[in-house]
């Protein structure tokens, strides 16, 4: 045991109605990449969020360097070595790169001598490749250099083992690969890291060791050199799982969505969207790539009544200018956000609720008392849950207890139910396992035979290739180049993420 670093032992961590690790154990050795897969809620992030000190353990032990210690919140756990990247990054957006990596450091006091700051940050950009300034503020930074900018907080604050957690969901290829050649020169430098991810390339490509969890439960440990991504796929889900979903070709149909000249301001009051125009027929998967930040959430709130705009949104032959996000679902057009959690779902309701939010103020409520009965929402939920195959002990359960892929499940089940004519789907496989991202995949395609259209804001190039019958790329606001989805121009779409070259095909 002299080469491991980080062990867990007899882990138990349980929530309302989950029990989320069940005795679980896991070793990271000195100088190697730990893969850690798993299903949506098979307890992964909340493992770590252990090893961490943001959760404490019910049962269960935790040893570093094979002394045993409690880690009791973030702070104690740096004091250990132990740093994490979470998917949301903690950053401040007004202040510098050296601001953010010295704030809240006990030993710098109420004002730290920025200048010796400036210098570590720098000798540590230029070691790991990091390239970025301590002068430069956060929000001009893209979300690759604020990944970075984590990565350097915890390389200035000598963190020995690093959790990266889903670390290249919002990356474009290059900046993946970037990211890749920085963690293999930390490893090089000693750092040893726990990769949690669901992209199952990215994982054989990078990774020395690979776990899978199931059910909160700990099924193997593999060598990723006997490893390809069909038994990972099996290990992880159960069952055979098709990586690459297959799709007939499209026969678009009459125009559904047409966007003219469109133009939106962020939260910020900048202009986010800027003079857009695309056109959506039935019977069409129109997918939009780009790094996130670049306009897409404004694209689609735009669209969807949620936010103010000038231009032309007309959808099946009528412009929605004038009408408000109630009429616009009236007319057939369904949204699956980015943001289950907080704009999706309503955590705190029944997931039976959750599935009839749109439909409330509908005459069918309005005027039959009958239909509020819980009871009768209930038989409803119950019948999607199993259409649907959501995880789920009760729709009694409050969403926010649900796992990520079952959430994304109850969304998509309530939009698609509305027998759509328009369906504006934002990241929909984001954070989801492999078994959560096929189903998506086959109902998206689905509806898409059926006639439906569909415009698809994603940042993963593969899920825009798998899907998409057209692709175009939003950067800055501005839609630089349309692309046949096809793999030969995955490095020209990379680019055009990027801001760099245009294709138009």
């Amino acid at each position: 045991m002299s080469d491991v670093v980080l062990r867990l032992s007899g882990i138990v961590k349980s929530f309302p109605g989950v029990l989320a690790n069940d005795h679980v154990d896991f070793t990271l050795k000195r100088g190697e990449v730990h893969a850690l897969l798993g299903e949506n809620g098979a307890g992964k992030t909340t493992l770590m969020n252990i090893a961490y000190g943001i959760y404490k353990p019910d049962e269960g032990d935790i040893y570093v360097d094979n002394r045993r210690v409690k880690i009791t919140s973030p702070h104690r756990a740096m004091e250990y070595g132990i740093g994490m990247i979470q998917q949301h990054f903690s950053l401040v957006p007004s202040f510098s790169v050296a601001e953010n990596i010295t704030l809240g450091l006990k030993e710098f006091g109420i004002f730290p001598k920025m200048e010796s700051v400036k210098k570590k940050i720098e000798s540590l950009s230029q070691k790991f490749g990091l390239d970025v300034s301590a002068d430069s503020h956060i929000w001009q930074l893209s979300v690759g250099e604020q990944q970075r900018v984590e990565i350097l907080k915890l390389l200035y604050m000598n963190a020995r083992i690093m959790i990266l957690d889903e670390p290249t969901a919002i990356l474009t290829p290059q900046e993946t690969e970037n990211l890749f050649k920085t963690i293999r020169e930390m490893v090089k430098n000693g750092a040893s890291v726990i990769f949690i991810s669901h992209k199952l390339k990215e994982v054989l490509k990078i990774s020395d060791r690979i776990t899978v969890m199931r059910h909160g439960r700990m099924l193997d440990t593999i060598p990723t050199s006997v490893a390809d991504e069909r038994i990972l796929a099996r290990k992880m889900v159960g069952r055979d799982v098709l990586l690459k979903v297959s799709k007939k070709p499209s026969s678009p149909g009459r125009e559904i969505l047409e966007v003219e000249n469109l133009w939106s301001r962020g939260d910020k009051g900048q202009y986010a969207i800027r003079g857009v125009d695309l056109k959506v027929r039935s019977g069409e998967i129109l997918g939009i790539a780009g790094v996130e930040g670049n306009g897409q959430r404004e694209l689609a709130e735009s669209i969807y009544g949620l936010r103010r705009y000038t231009g032309r949104v007309v959808i099946d032959g009528e412009d929605m200018l004038p009408l408000d996000v109630t009429s616009r679902i009236r007319r057939g057009v369904a949204y699956i956000p980015q943001d289950r959690k907080g704009l999706a779902l309503c955590g705190g309701l029944p997931i039976y609720y959750n599935f009839f939010l749109k439909v409330f103020d509908s005459p069918n409520f309005s005027f039959n008392p009958y239909m509020f009965n819980p009871s009768y929402l209930r038989r409803g939920a119950e019948q999607m849950v199993k259409d649907y195959s959501i995880s789920t002990p009760s729709v009694d359960l409050e969403a926010k207890y649900l796992s990520g892929g079952n959430m994304q499940k109850v969304v998509l089940a309530r939009e698609i139910s509305g027998s759509p004519k328009l369906i504006i789907a934002v990241h929909p496989t984001r954070g989801l396992d492999v078994g959560a991202m096929e189903f998506i995949y086959k109902s998206l395609l689905r509806e898409r035979n059926k006639g439906v259209a569909i415009l698809l804001i994603a940042g993963d190039l593969e899920e825009i290739f798998t899907l998409s019958d057209r692709v175009g790329v939003l950067y800055e606001g501005e839609i630089v180049g349309y692309s046949k989805p096809d793999e030969s121009h995955i490095e020209e779409i990379g680019l055009m993420m990027a801001g760099v070259g245009s294709i138009d095909a």
